[in-house]
């Protein structure tokens, strides 16, 4: 059955070598468990229900991935989004996290729409290399600034915006010891080193009394509390326009570069360098994304975590339904969730924003009409706390530049509409 249902031997692979790479996969990506409801609940939303939508939307999603697509890639809800739902969305802009959640359903129908009608390589191909590679860096930055927040390193100050704040504190020395004991093990190709290095820390914190053992296991929490709770037409509001734009934006190029990079690290292309069914797998992450808002999280996406199983052999979906089936056991570990501080999931945040900045290398320095809209992208995104401020900044900058610039080669119609449209937003929306 699994032959029939995967291919195995097409594939030059076996059972245990896909449950391996499955068990490698779920390892380095396992932290979301954790880190996901502990950025959401800022939202209000409640924390063991976040838990719980985490898990099943990482099921499902991955599920389709490997049933479906049959490839060996994960999904779960997606950094960086999680923190643009919860700190901008809903914390700057001040919607509810009932109408965020209607926002990156719609998102996730779009992202839908556009995989069916066959335009997603249109757009995915007109967007310039450097505003990709500004937008990563920029989500990496955001993600540090409120790792550093959340550590009571960085601390706001009336006088200079931010300041440094009190890291004499064991919260941000149990911080700090955990980011570069993460960094260290990730160096040393040490399996699992971020959910390790969380866990490292929680127990710390328990032996000096800074946080209370709650137990191991446990039955589920209710999903009562966030399930279908998603504000559909909330979210129709004219300035949620650019909220949605950039959850599917991201969501877009996230999930398009973690399926070729993981694929390509596989051998998964074919003969032309394209990825087969790729359709069937962006459609995954769609469908994943909107069961995830109706579930209670933001955006599931495709993860580059994935690598880690495909490097130690899996090549078909059967990795990734081994993943799936690992994220359900994770129902019954709520308990520990639950106890994890915010200092001992910052520090992996930091080190995603690390992983994340590592783009920036891949721009032209020596192109200042590339460099600077990507560097005005991976600026704004952390110092207006918004991603979707960011992106706008990207698109204006880039196709003003050009254009003063005599480059109008360079300038494609789609990033033209969308630098207007940005334009027309700030002077109109945001007046």
């Amino acid at each position: 059955m699994l032959e029939k249902l995967f291919q195995l031997q097409a594939h030059g692979t076996t059972v245990k070598r896909e449950i391996i790479a499955g068990i490698t996969t779920f390892l380095t990506m396992a932290y979301i468990v954790v880190v996901n409801p502990s950025i959401l609940s800022n939202t209000g939303m409640d924390f063991g229900a976040v838990f719980v939508a985490t898990c099943i939307a990482a099921v499902i999603g991955t599920l389709i991935m490997g049933l479906w697509a049959n490839y060996p890639i994960a999904l779960a809800p997606g950094m960086g989004l999680n923190a643009f739902f919860s700190f901008t969305v809903v914390g700057s802009m001040g919607y509810s996290w009932q109408v965020a959640l209607g926002a990156v359903f719609l998102s996730g129908m779009i992202f839908f729409l556009l995989s069916i009608l066959k335009v997603r390589e249109w757009i995915i191909n007109s967007i310039p290399l450097s505003l990709r590679f500004g937008i990563s860096a920029g989500i990496g930055f955001f993600l540090a600034l409120i790792a550093l927040k959340n550590a009571g390193i960085v601390v706001d100050n009336p006088a200079t915006l931010v300041g440094m704040g009190e890291v004499k504190t064991p919260e941000a020395v149990l911080f700090f010891l955990g980011f570069v004991a993460i960094c260290a093990m990730a160096y040393r190709q040490i399996t699992g080193a971020v959910m390790i290095g969380i866990l490292a820390i929680t127990v710390i914190a328990m032996a000096l009394g800074m946080v209370e053992y709650q137990g191991l296991v446990s039955a589920p929490p209710s999903l009562a509390p966030t399930f279908l709770q998603l504000d559909i037409a909330g979210a129709f509001n004219v300035g949620m326009i650019s909220v949605i734009f950039a959850f599917l934006f991201v969501d877009l190029f996230d999930t398009s570069g973690t399926l070729i990079g993981s694929a390509q690290r596989g051998g998964l292309l074919d003969k032309d360098g394209k990825l087969p069914r790729l359709g069937r797998a962006l459609m995954s992450d769609s469908v994943a994304t909107m069961s995830g808002a109706a579930l209670g999280t933001s955006t599931t996406t495709s993860y580059v975590e994935s690598t880690a199983g495909i490097t130690a052999g899996g090549r078909t979906g059967l990795t990734a339904v081994v993943v799936a089936i690992l994220f359900l056991a994770c129902l019954l570990f709520a308990p520990i969730a639950s106890v994890i501080p915010a200092y001992a999931t910052a520090p992996a945040l930091l080190y995603v924003a690390v992983l994340m900045a590592g783009g920036l290398k891949l721009i032209d320095w020596d192109d200042v009409t590339d460099a600077a809209p990507a560097v005005v992208t991976a600026l704004v995104m952390p110092l207006t706390f918004s991603i979707a401020d960011g992106i706008a900044a990207g698109f204006i900058t880039y196709a003003a530049v050009k254009a003063l610039s005599g480059r109008w080669s360079d300038l494609n119609a789609s990033v033209s509409v969308i630098a207007v449209v940005f334009v027309l937003k700030f002077i109109f929306l945001d007046a």
